[in-house]
């Protein structure tokens, strides 16, 4: 298993990091690509130039032919989804952005810690200003998983996203957006079902 640092510099775009997706994997026969969050944009791009067997978006945003990461908030509607979604949820959708609260919320403690003492960087803005460069969704098995406890991309909102855009039901795991930090065990579990499928 890889964790790919893509690349995040002022000016990086979505080739830049599709660029790295492939980089590490390279020489690799059999390919399980797991695009999370905001990779959703990138990791499609890179499907052509590896042997991917199966891609998995994980709470990942799902992009539209020539869409940008920019777009794509107000195209899915992730901001009414969230306020609706805090509402019914007994949270003030007036309260304004929170880490801790969108984050970080199932976070065990000392995993928490590390985070906060990590030093992670908001996506670069170039990011959100490129066009997602495929004409259509590379011809690959796709699972979508989605976290029953995710607050930036509730799981309703994921399941009508996934549908929408791709036909797929989004399948329901543990955990926030951060599930690989909150529920390492049971999406470890759920990867390598998919991978002994190969």
């Amino acid at each position: 298993m890889i964790a790919v640092d893509l690349p995040n510099w002022p000016g990086a775009t979505l080739a830049d990091q599709a660029d790295a997706i492939v980089a590490a994997a390279e020489g690799a026969e059999h390919v399980v690509l797991v695009a999370q969050s905001m990779s959703g944009f990138s990791a499609p791009l890179a499907c052509d130039r590896l042997l991917v067997d199966h891609l998995v978006l994980l709470n990942a945003m799902i992009p539209l032919p020539g869409e940008t990461a920019g777009e794509w908030w107000d195209n899915t509607g992730q901001a009414a989804a969230v306020r609706a979604h805090d509402l019914r949820e007994g949270r003030d959708p007036e309260a304004g952005f929170d880490p801790a609260t969108t984050f970080f919320h199932d976070l065990p403690a000392e995993v928490l810690e590390q985070v906060l003492q990590s030093k992670s960087a908001e996506p670069a803005a170039s990011l959100f200003e490129v066009p997602f460069d495929r004409p259509d969704w590379p011809g690959v098995p796709t699972t979508v998983l989605a976290g029953r406890d995710d607050r930036l991309f509730p799981f309703a909102f994921q399941r009508r996203v996934a549908a929408k855009r791709l036909g797929l039901e989004a399948e329901p795991i543990p955990g926030g957006h951060l599930a690989a930090l909150s529920q390492p065990e049971a999406l470890t579990d759920r990867l390598l079902r998919l991978v002994r499928n190969y």
